[in-house]
């Protein structure tokens, strides 16, 4: 299994939001990034994600899984990007934010520290777990 981080302007899509969606899930859609799009193709269902509020709070907020692998999506009139399907798993009790990210020694490869614009990130095994530590999750 592998993991991913994917941001979302809470005004646009809160964790909120996404967790009264239940067990049905979202499509995560509106992706328009050719780099974030390969990662998207990669993801297999049953995939862990953190669920990342960008603007001003900028923390990991909760963990979603990929309930539904890259499909088209709807809204791109051109057809080239698509999208996949997330459903809420559980809150972090203690949300952990880009700064944390930056202060932690074992996250400087992190690509939320390197490449924090990109919407669609992988992360690595360790980089998970040291976040999932952060944020009070064992």
């Amino acid at each position: 299994m592998a993991h991913w981080l994917l941001k979302s302007e809470p005004e646009t899509w809160s964790w909120e939001m996404q967790k009264k969606k239940g067990a049905k899930g979202e499509p995560w859609s509106g992706v328009r990034n050719h780099t974030a799009k390969q990662n998207m193709m990669k993801m297999k269902k049953g995939d862990e994600c953190f669920f990342y509020h960008s603007g001003e709070e900028k923390a990991v907020v909760g963990i979603v899984k990929v309930s539904g692998e890259y499909r088209p999506d709807p809204t791109d009139e051109k057809g080239i990007f698509g999208l996949v399907i997330v459903e809420a798993v559980k809150d972090v009790p203690q949300h952990v934010t880009l700064a944390d990210c930056k202060a932690n020694p074992k996250l400087k490869e992190m690509s939320l520290v390197n490449s924090f614009r990109l919407s669609v990130q992988p992360v690595t095994d360790a980089e998970w777990k040291e976040v999932c530590r952060m944020g009070g999750l064992r």
